[in-house]
């Protein structure tokens, strides 16, 4: 009767065997002492117990062996179980440097995907199999979590700022996604599918998108009129874009601060909180005019502007299975 309900999702991703094979020998550490204790009591309340009421136990003055024996145990117990723990905590967090990268909103109730080379979905999730894929997330309204199960992966997605999971697939097919942090009344129903399928199948799939997501962006930075403050040569009002991501840069208040999506998230809704040294804060705020798609979009775009003030090319949808990262922001003043 019980055949059709598992105890444990199937293992569909690299990491999943890692996190299971730590949850088992914890499980039985924790199941081993318990046992233990219950047998030891059982024993001693059956070998020493008191039939008449009248014996004393005799005063116990304590063994330093068998204290040493109990606190040196758990020890080295806890410590294979921290060592075991952070190196599985680091394979979760660390995603290869080349793994796809795809860009994922969390709203009431549903999730959007949006791959580089344009193709977008609702509630599913098409990735290749056998490939490492990041997702870079974040949530437009409340608090969400985007949990795979099969994968063993789940972060929380929290407005304003950018989280990730990564995975790589191992078993062709359909596997659920939930949203696992209570977000409203039809919480249940942010639902959705993760689709692995070949990678031939993949890129096949992929050739029907539109506008990849930094041809968007690129359209984008010259609708909000970011083009005429962000000169490639440096001239504008505000710095040049070209080459920035993945640097660091200089604020006004002497400090330096890394050039990644959080950087660029902050310079594109809150531009006056980080000013680059030599410019001024002219720059107005897009919170309101830009979604996070827009916003997701105008990185990709920023991303690929090379260092050498050319362009970058717009092409559509194609071959790809390179990642990607955020970028920096829009129109006057630039990213501070």
């Amino acid at each position: 009767m019980l055949s059709g309900i598992p105890l444990f999702p199937e293992q569909a991703s690299t990491l999943a065997p890692k996190v299971d094979n730590l949850y088992f020998f914890v499980t039985a550490v924790t199941a081993f002492f318990a046992l233990l204790v219950v047998v030891l009591v059982t024993i001693f309340a059956i070998k020493y117990r008191d039939r008449t009421g009248e014996k004393v136990g005799s005063p116990i003055h304590g063994s330093i062996p068998l204290e040493i024996g109990w606190t040196i145990i758990p020890f080295f117990v806890a410590m294979v179980i921290f060592a075991w723990s952070t190196i599985v905590f680091f394979h979760i967090v660390r995603a290869p440097d080349q793994a796809l990268e795809i860009y994922s909103t969390g709203k009431r109730w549903m999730w959007r995907f949006q791959h580089l080379e344009g193709q977008s979905e609702i509630n599913e999730l098409h990735v290749p199999l056998g490939l490492p894929v990041k997702v870079v997330f974040t949530s437009e309204d409340v608090l969400h979590s985007l949990y795979i199960p099969a994968f063993r992966v789940k972060a929380d997605a929290i407005p304003g700022r950018y989280s990730s999971i990564w995975f790589t697939p191992t078993k062709a097919g359909e596997h659920h996604l939930f949203c696992a942090e209570y977000c409203g009344t039809k919480h249940s129903g942010m639902i959705g599918k993760v689709v692995v399928m070949e990678p031939n199948d993949y890129q096949a799939w992929l050739s029907g998108g539109d506008l990849s997501m930094s041809a968007r962006g690129e359209q984008l930075f010259q609708q909000l009129g970011c083009v005429s403050c962000h000169l490639n040569n440096g001239s504008g009002r505000g710095p040049s874009l070209a080459g920035k991501y993945g640097t660091q840069e200089t604020l006004a208040n002497g400090t330096t601060v890394a050039v990644d999506d959080r950087y660029i998230r902050e310079s594109i809704l809150t531009p006056q909180m980080k000013l680059v040294v030599g410019y001024q804060p002219l720059m107005p705020t897009f919170q309101g005019l830009v979604n996070e798609e827009g916003v997701m979009s105008l990185i990709e775009y920023i991303k690929s502007l090379p260092s050498t003030g050319r362009p970058a090319a717009t092409t559509q949808a194609g071959a790809a299975v390179q990642g990607a990262a955020p970028a920096l922001a829009p129109a006057d003043g630039g990213p501070r």
